[in-house]
């Protein structure tokens, strides 16, 4: 599979994790458009939203809530976005969410 998340998933290409677990792994965005700018990612190859298994999904949550508590913008606030197929502006085929904070988002659109 020639999928980078994948490859970011397997440790095939280096890359420094914020954080993870057993479903997931987060990274800071190459092109920020926040503060913080944090994608998760599931570590098994999904294309988008609608072909991720349900214990996957369910556990996103407590993954958002502990990241974000790492992060220090569970109080203040954060955004969760996710692309689906190319005019939802999806651009890398492997299911992953925006998480974004650090200031006053108002209109902000990954």
């Amino acid at each position: 599979m020639d999928c980078l998340f994948c490859k970011f998933a397997n440790k095939e290409i280096p890359v420094d994790f914020v954080y993870e677990n057993e479903h997931f792994f987060a990274i800071k965005d190459i092109a920020p458009k926040a503060p913080i700018h944090i994608l998760i990612i599931t570590k098994n190859h999904f294309r988008d939203i609608s072909q991720v298994e349900g214990e996957v999904l369910s556990s996103l949550p407590t993954f958002i809530k502990e990241l974000s508590e790492k992060l220090g913008i569970d109080e203040s606030g954060y955004r969760i976005i996710t692309n689906k197929n190319s005019d939802g502006g999806q651009e890398i085929f492997h299911l992953h969410f925006h998480l974004l904070g650090g200031k006053k988002l108002g209109g902000l659109v990954c």
